[in-house]
């Protein structure tokens, strides 16, 4: 079978021609995912395959997404690939962060080793080569930050223009900063994330703009290669978890796609459960997994939380994450921006930096194992979605005890690392450190 667009709906089913540029099904409405036919390679084939080009230097083959070509195979002419050598992140031990989460062990997937610092390259590099693919000359987001630093970087590696939608004074300087510099037209609206979403979807029709948020099927197959190149470093021994922040819901969608696919094909026995990962004030998708009619997300008009990547009230993806979490037996899980900011500092005590988002999987593991839901000795992956920088003011606020919630509450340091100030005198500073 050739690769094709399809609709999610089981109602509905139809499918396109993967050059047609679309984002929902014309027929229903529905959200639309890639399909392809099998590999010609057989499960231990392929598993060869992914891991002799380990060591070859070819650009596509460094890649780790492109790596897996056969896991994605929608471009008819690989020459179109758009890449920075993005994936290839390390898959990181946390000791303290598993004691505080309530587990023996946990192991953190780390998206922030990625170019632009997020896992947003694994889905960028599959959604800009396809612009290319579909002759666009320029390409628009809405972002709250990673996607924008992304797709800028991406677009003006492939020689298209970025333009950027984000929402006034909502977005952390570190990511803003990204797009900035590669480039990118970067036009703040006032208004929320998913209103400007509506107006954006709006002005690609109308500008012949090719949109590349998570509605984007394209991008979604490049970030359901995070799970095989995660199984590839584990030898492909499925854990019993994997945990990650919930935004848009783009990741859960991709995740628990690639995660079927490979059983599908053989690569692993079973599937994960997933563990999807909210902030209190920014809860949809946990709202709608704990209410009696799961048919439709009531979206909150006005989310709030510090961690700004998963700052989004009426993700566009909750029918596929619903589908994935039902698939895999998953759960959500939501936590407060205390618990956000604590786990947080918890993960950079093992060595390990990340944006707020990403500390939310720690803080949901730590809740998770508290309620029994997850077992102490539970083999975990979480997924750690930014680097450390992307958000550098929270940090320093956090530590000196000057960091505000969203409603103006104060968070408390609990593991807070002032710096001091000390004279210029020998034996001040000896006192100090003897101290």
């Amino acid at each position: 079978m050739p690769a094709e667009l399809a609709c999610i709906e089981e109602r509905c089913r139809a499918r396109f021609a993967i050059t047609e540029i679309l984002y929902n099904c014309p027929q229903c409405g529905g959200l639309l995912e890639a399909v392809y036919g099998k590999p010609a390679q057989s499960a231990d084939e392929l598993k060869a395959l992914w891991r002799a080009r380990r060591t070859s230097n070819a650009p596509l083959d460094q890649s780790g997404v492109w790596r897996y070509r056969e896991f994605i195979p929608f471009l008819d002419d690989l020459s179109r690939v758009v890449t920075l050598r993005e994936g290839c992140t390390p898959l990181l031990p946390g000791r303290r962060a598993a004691e505080y989460g309530g587990l023996d062990a946990l192991v953190f997937k780390h998206q922030g080793f990625n170019p632009t610092g997020s896992f947003k390259d694994n889905g960028m590099t599959c959604g800009a080569s396809q612009a290319v693919q579909l002759g666009a000359t320029r390409v628009a987001c809405v972002s709250t930050g990673n996607t924008s630093a992304s797709m800028a970087a991406y677009a003006s590696a492939a020689g298209l223009q970025p333009v950027i939608f984000i929402p006034y004074g909502n977005i952390a300087f570190g990511k803003l900063a990204q797009a900035l510099e590669y480039g990118a037209k970067t036009i703040q609206v006032e208004a929320n994330f998913d209103q400007i979403l509506a107006l954006v979807r709006q002005l690609a029709d109308r500008l012949g703009i090719y949109l590349l948020n998570s509605i984007n099927p394209f991008r979604i197959e490049g970030q359901k290669t995070i799970m095989a190149e995660m199984l590839d470093q584990r030898d492909w021994k499925a854990p019993d978890w994997v945990v990650l922040p919930g935004g848009n819901l783009g990741n859960i969608s991709a995740f628990g796609k690639g995660l079927r696919e490979l059983k599908e094909l053989g690569l692993i026995d079973r599937l994960p459960r997933l563990a999807v990962v909210q902030a209190a004030g920014a809860a949809p998708f946990y709202d709608l997994m704990h209410a009696a009619d799961r048919s439709r997300l009531n979206a909150i008009e006005h989310p709030e939380t510090l961690a700004t990547a998963i700052k989004i009230g009426d993700p566009v993806s909750w029918p596929k994450a619903l589908r994935e979490l039902d698939a895999s037996d998953g759960v959500v899980e939501k936590v407060t921006e205390q618990e956000i900011a604590d786990a947080k500092a918890v993960i950079g005590r093992c060595g390990i930096g990340c944006e707020p988002a990403s500390a939310a999987t720690l803080a949901g593991i730590r809740k998770l194992t508290s309620a029994g839901v997850m077992r102490h000795d539970s083999d975990v992956v979480a997924v750690l979605t930014g680097n450390v920088l992307k958000d550098p003011g929270y940090i320093h606020q956090y530590h000196t005890g000057v960091l505000l919630g969203p409603t103006g509450e104060r968070i408390t340091p609990t593991y807070g690392n002032p710096p001091v100030v000390l004279p210029n005198d020998s034996g001040r500073i000896a006192d100090f450190l003897a101290s």
